[in-house]
Order: C-alpha cells, then structure tokens, then sequence
C-alpha cells in the first residue's frame, strides 16, 4: 500500500501507524537483500496478515510486531468513570456499540489526561472512532510532565479474539534475541484479564538510551488496551529528559485496567466480514525447528532456540568456538504472489525451476559490525524457504565472530532441503 509520509496533517502518532503497515504489509520496494532478511523475521508475519484480512477482518492487522512494540489503536470513552482493574461490565452511560456517539479524539485525549497523575500536558495528538474506518482504531498520545522532565505518554485500544493469536501475542514477553529488555511480567487481575508490563528501550541496539515502557492488557472479552511511555518527550528524535518513564509498572497496570478503555472498545463498530480468527498454530515450530537441526553442518553446538509456536519461523543460535551466531529460518507455503520482488537481476533458476537468490550484508537492526547471510530460495508451486546467519548470536548485538558459523554453501544446502517438504 503506497503512504504519503509527506502529509503535513498526519500526526507523528499517525506516521508511525503508517510506517508499521507499510513494514507488514509490504510493498517490497527496498534493496532485495535487506528484503530477504526482513523476510526471515517479518515473512511469518506478512503471510499471517494476509491470510488474517480475508479470515478475520479487523483482527488480521490489530497488531504489530512483537507485543508491545506497536498495537493498533481502537479506543477510548468520554465517560468519567473510576479507573479500576475489577470487572469487565460496560460502563454505565456508555451505549451498545450499534447506538453509541463515535468517540471523538477530543475525547481520547480528555480521557488519558483524566487518568494520569497530575501534571502538566502539552502536544495532545489522537484519533477517536471511525466508522468509516474501522481498521484504523483510535489512540490518544500526549507530553506528560510531573514536574520531573517530559515524556510521551500513549494509549491504544482494539479488540482481539479472546485466546486467540494477538490476544496471546500481546501478552506474551519479547524473544531477548530479537528485542532487549530490562524486565517483563505477567499478572492476572481478579476479573481474569491478563496484562504484561514490559521494561525495554525505543532502540533495540541502545544506540540512544530512549526507554520505552509498555502495558498490553487482554480482557476475557477480548478488550485489548495497550500503553506506552517514554523518558523523552517524543518516541524518537527527542533527547532523554530523564532517568525513567513517569509511571511505574503498577500505575501502568491501574491505567490500562481503567474500565474506560473497555467502554470504548464496545463502542467500535464490528466489521461485518470478521467471522474468525484463523486458527493458531500448535505446536509446528519445534517440527521445524528439528528439521533444521538435522540440517546443521557437524561441529555447531546449539546453544539456544526459539518460536515453538510459530509454524513458519524458528531460530537456533550456534557455536562452533569462535563465537556465537543467530541461525533464522522461514518456511512459507504459496508466495508466488511476492516471487518478482523477491528474485530480480542475480538469482538464478534451477533445473527444476525452484529459484535461489543470495545476499551478504549488514545485519538487519544495525548492531555494531553485525552482518547477515541469506539465501531465499521459491519452488515453482511458491514453496519458499528462506535462511539468514549472522556473525552475532542477535542482531542487537556486537558481532562475535568475523563471519556468520555456516558459509553460503551451507546456507544454500539447507534451504534446498527436500525435508522442508514435510
């Protein structure tokens, strides 16, 4: 999808909405190699969207990224209501959501500063409910000051299947290979909602110390609230203003659990195409992820592992004694679709028409003398497998070693395996 990230009226928060679709959902117009290697990492992600937008409509792009990173906004309420983390009733006042007034961004905004501490607020940005749009949820984002430095403070509501994949995703704390943190903790409130409090930075690799601090909270009725702060007046760009983010974990937990999120929510009309959420996978990725140890040249030592329940993506990081280096893989069915960006000028076609391409590069996320070696390779039916190794056991880390652990030759090896077949 082409965006316009010239259109001086699109808020920052806006923008960055638009950047996160535009890195889903994927117009692929980018150096193929730093493409491949997205596709190792985001791939599992594209497919699922895409096969979530036709199955289940709003629910196949309510979140972004790993939780926490980014949620799609839905809502907010112009109720005065009690922040509380008991109970999931409606809030009186706040009408079904085939009778409710759409919630303005006023609103948004009214709301997120009626709940925070006192303090000073300034450079209020947000959307309220779209019924023309109901892809496109409302947020509120605003500068938030008690009297110990600026921080950006936000909040995004939408509605998720109850136990379904971005319920769970949301909830779920970040693969430490893939997003560094300082903390991560679950807690179930006494109405059974669920919410995980995240300690992290705006910048995987710290190149800025910018701290980023996020609450994802999931009701049994599939209220979905997500809250960030920052120690910088701004998500990026901003110098840090100070030591932490204003609120603590508990104040993030009570304010994610205000019921006026919940009210909100109701209020977003249901997308007469969502029926449901595609089914999640159970338990594939540590098939794959066996295929791919059996794969594994002799000599590496596995030392860690992920994604076990991811049916098209997994990970090993290996050793062969000269360091540590991160192993990805992707394995997708029917991308045909995508084959002329993926293979251009320099790939080659086998025999049997399956297609190789080959990169070398710097790694994907920028960590300090990291590089990352990818082979993508598409059967003629658009059966794709797609390998990349780095020279660092993560991508947000200094390289450890001078070269990834497997060579090209080995890389392609794998990824022409006749065992991704089964």
């Amino acid at each position: 999808m082409p965006i316009d990230r010239q259109n001086t009226e699109q808020t920052d928060f806006e923008r960055r909405l638009s950047d996160a679709l535009h890195d889903t959902g994927g117009t692929f117009d980018t150096d193929r190699g730093v493409l491949a290697a997205a596709g190792t990492v985001r791939g599992r992600r594209l497919r699922r969207r895409r096969r979530a937008a036709v199955l289940g409509g709003a629910a196949g792009v309510a979140l972004v990224g790993v939780a926490g990173a980014l949620a799609l906004p839905d809502g907010a309420s112009s109720g005065r209501y009690p922040a509380s983390a008991a109970g999931v009733a409606k809030p009186s006042g706040v009408a079904s959501s085939a009778a409710a007034a759409p919630v303005t961004a006023d609103q948004m905004i009214r709301t997120l500063e009626r709940l925070l501490p006192k303090g000073r607020f300034s450079n209020a940005v947000g959307r309220g409910v779209d019924r023309k749009e109901p892809l496109v949820a409302p947020y509120a984002q605003v500068v938030y000051d008690d009297g110990h430095g600026a921080a950006a403070v936000s909040v995004t509501v939408n509605r998720v299947a109850p136990g379904g994949y971005d319920a769970q995703q949301a909830l779920r704390c970040p693969d430490k290979v893939y997003i560094p943190y300082d903390s991560c903790v679950t807690s179930h409130l006494p109405d059974a909602s669920v919410v995980t409090v995240v300690k992290g930075y705006e910048y995987p690799d710290r190149r800025v110390d910018t701290k980023l601090w996020t609450a994802n909270l999931v009701t049994p009725d599939g209220h979905h609230v997500a809250l960030s702060e920052w120690n910088a007046a701004s998500e990026k760009d901003s110098p840090v203003s100070r030591d932490q983010p204003p609120l603590s974990a508990a104040q993030l937990k009570t304010l994610a659990a205000a019921r006026e999120w919940r009210g909100v929510v109701d209020t977003i009309p249901a997308d007469p195409r969502q029926t449901q959420e595609p089914p999640i996978p159970q338990g594939d990725g540590k098939a794959l992820r066996r295929t791919l140890v059996s794969l594994m040249p002799k000599g590496l030592k596995i030392v860690a592992y992920g994604a076990d329940d991811d049916s098209q993506f997994t990970y090993l990081v290996v050793n062969d004694g000269r360091g540590r280096s991160l192993v990805q893989i992707n394995v997708q069915p029917d991308m045909s679709d995508v084959a002329g960006e993926l293979f251009g000028a320099g790939s080659e076609t086998l025999p049997d028409g399956t297609r190789v391409a080959e990169h070398k590069g710097p790694g994907e996320k920028g960590g300090d003398g990291v590089v990352m070696w990818t082979v993508d390779t598409m059967r003629a039916d658009g059966f794709r497998v797609v390998i990349s190794a780095f020279n660092s056991g993560s991508q947000q880390t200094a390289a450890t070693r001078t070269a990834p652990a497997l060579t090209i030759k080995q890389l392609r090896a794998v990824a022409l395996s006749p065992k991704w077949r089964s």
